[in-house]
């Protein structure tokens, strides 16, 4: 096996939430800031906490901004997540193949439990390392280095399985490689000067990269 323990992102990574996120910003924006947001321009920002793009927006209103977007995003949460496709077969053959694995997020802890409890999937998880657990944020490496600390694990064995550019910045500051999946819709690799050590078309091209066939 390549790597042992398997550090994954959540957000468009394990599970769809592409139609919440876009529609809790659209539905915060136009509430506080009177604008029709264009789904390109939430996208470039997909995968950092959501303080920080609300701060983009509005300083000033951010704070109340934010608990707009929990509320309506908590209302509609279980009918707009869908699973990724082919990841609880995937999780379940690197459970037997005997990788240990984690969840970094920058989500809030009750969002992220939730979305993994509504497809069974906290089980195939030691640690959820979420916003609360770090002061700072991806891509800051400071959430990766949790997840490794709590797992015990070398960093040279480990693989950070990301959707965004966070991902992958987090993963390089923290001397992990990294697998960047194409089945979502983040944005922001363009010119970054920045590659991840893998891309995933599917779940079979990531088992493979890890060596758990």
């Amino acid at each position: 096996m390549n790597y042992k323990y398997i550090l994954f992102d959540l957000d468009g990574t394990l599970i769809d939430t592409n139609r919440l996120i876009i529609e809790s910003f659209k539905h915060t924006y136009k509430c506080h800031l009177e604008i029709d947001a264009e789904e390109q321009d939430i996208l470039k920002f997909f995968g950092e906490p959501l303080i920080v793009t609300l701060r983009r927006a509005s300083e000033e209103k951010a704070d109340e901004m934010f608990k707009t977007y929990i509320e309506y995003n908590e209302s509609i949460h279980d009918s707009r997540v869908t699973l990724c496709r082919g990841i609880p077969e995937l999780l379940e053959r690197l459970k037997l193949a005997g990788c240990r694995m984690a969840v970094v997020t920058s989500k809030r802890k009750k969002t992220a439990i939730r979305g993994l409890a509504l497809f069974d999937l906290l089980k195939y998880f030691e640690e959820v390392v979420t916003l609360e657990d770090t002061e700072h944020h991806k891509p800051h490496p400071a959430p990766l280095l949790k997840a490794l600390e709590l797992l015990d694990a070398d960093p040279a064995a480990a693989l950070m399985v990301g959707d965004s550019i966070y991902d992958i910045q987090c993963a390089h500051a923290a001397g992990v490689k990294s697998v960047l999946v194409e089945w979502s819709a983040a944005q922001g690799f363009q010119g970054n000067g920045l590659e991840p050590d893998y891309i995933a078309k599917n779940a079979d091209q990531l088992l493979a990269f890890i060596g758990a066939e």
